[in-house]
């Protein structure tokens, strides 16, 4: 289940939404530039490694090490790993994020979204808090998003594309809530595998840090399980 677009207009342009879509595309473009070997140290050096945040390794001595371990939790996150993570990442941060960025305020959204990021990092690292493996990506800190999306407008309805179904206009309860379970799923599968993969406690713990502090962070006059501004027909 793909989604397109949701029928959820936003009475504020979406500033930080548009920044963090162009810092991320724009770091994704220069990382792709570098040479394979630069690349690589790049990621190393700005991916979130647990076994580096948690004191359990270091980097080897002809790796980078211009920022402390700990600030990994905050770089990763603007970090990807290829053109589908990044695209598909940014499609769910433009779709979701406008709403919660208009129902916040531009700082408060920052906010938000930068400290559910971390909590989402860290979500992934303390389930192996030895692994060498760098985590990057929006991911985590995109599924607070859709957390706190699904609390505030689950009757919004979301156009997806789905396979052998075409696309349908599909209340945001529905496709928020699907989506987490698949990730609930996932990350129970993959809980004592090794090696790389989808950090699917990330968006877990991302998913729930947005739920549990969306409302610290929207403005007063905006209520939980809102149908949403305004209804739009697809025809």
């Amino acid at each position: 289940m793909i989604p397109l677009h949701d029928d959820n207009p936003t009475e504020r342009f979406p500033v930080v939404t548009v920044l963090l879509i162009a810092v991320c595309v724009m770091i994704f473009l220069y990382q792709s530039s570098l040479p394979d070997r630069r690349s690589e140290l790049f990621v190393f050096e700005y991916g979130a490694i647990p076994a580096l945040i948690f004191g359990h390794a270091a980097l080897p001595d002809d790796f980078p090490t211009t920022i402390p371990a700990s600030l990994t939790l905050f770089t990763s996150m603007f970090l990807h790993g290829g053109w589908m993570h990044l695209l598909g990442n940014m499609l769910y941060l433009w779709i979701f994020g406008n709403n919660i960025e208009d129902a916040m305020g531009h700082g408060k959204f920052i906010v938000f979204y930068v400290l559910c990021g971390i909590l989402a990092a860290l979500s992934h690292a303390l389930t192996d808090p030895s692994s060498p493996i760098p985590m990057v990506g929006a991911s985590g800190a995109i599924s607070a998003v859709l957390g706190a999306y699904l609390l505030l407008y689950p009757r919004a309805h979301v156009l997806v594309w789905m396979m052998g179904l075409g696309i349908a206009r599909v209340p945001a309860g529905i496709v928020l809530g699907m989506w987490f379970i698949t990730q609930l799923l996932s990350g129970g599968m993959s809980v004592g595998t090794s090696g790389g993969g989808v950090a699917f406690f990330a968006h877990i713990g991302g998913f729930v840090a947005g739920m549990a502090l969306v409302g610290l962070f929207k403005r007063p006059d905006v209520p939980f399980f809102a149908p949403g501004r305004h209804y739009r027909r697809w025809e």
